[in-house]
């Protein structure tokens, strides 16, 4: 039984090493030009559908639809409209600034406003949803959220500004 057992993990261990990595190099530029190894600058050139962000005009389309059916659900109640059209417009936003961020040069000075913004949205977005949940929980409850959405924040704060990055 022993035997067996330490063939099967040596068999995995094997294909462990053997195995491809998941991303080649270059994946994690996001289509952004990407050095040589001789340290000259390319730029990557896909099909259409390599280069096209499908997975995010999908996702966008299905907020955008999920919105809008809040809305209609809303039956013209306008803090419920405005709740629901806040928390698109922050989102997009969100990640509008998050795509620029992760394109912006390491050390430039519009990649730390940029840090500052998304900050500020995620921010903004914790404490619109701790009011609408709070508000329907006891006070206990109430309390406990408040509390979770401030160590969020303050977690937020101390990983973006705080942490050296390494």
């Amino acid at each position: 039984m022993g035997s067996r057992q330490e063939k099967q993990q040596q068999s995995l261990a094997a294909d462990a090493v053997e195995a491809p990595p998941l991303l080649i190099p270059e994946q994690h530029h996001h289509g952004r030009d990407a050095d040589d190894a001789d340290g000259r600058v390319r730029r990557r050139h896909g099909r259409f559908g390599e280069s096209f962000p499908w997975l995010t005009v999908a996702a966008i389309a299905f907020l955008t639809f999920n919105t809008g059916m809040a809305i209609r659900r809303a039956g013209g109640e306008p803090w419920a409209i405005a709740f629901v059209v806040f928390s698109y417009c922050d989102l997009l936003l969100l990640f509008g600034f998050l795509r620029a961020f992760e394109r912006a040069d390491q050390n430039s000075p519009r990649r730390e406003r940029i840090k500052v913004a998304v900050w500020l949205l995620t921010t903004m977005l914790t404490a619109a949803f701790s009011y609408k949940v709070a508000a329907v929980m006891p006070l206990a409850i109430a309390v406990l959220v408040w509390v979770m959405a401030f160590a969020t924040v303050a977690g937020g704060y101390y990983a973006f500004f705080l942490a050296s990055e390494k």
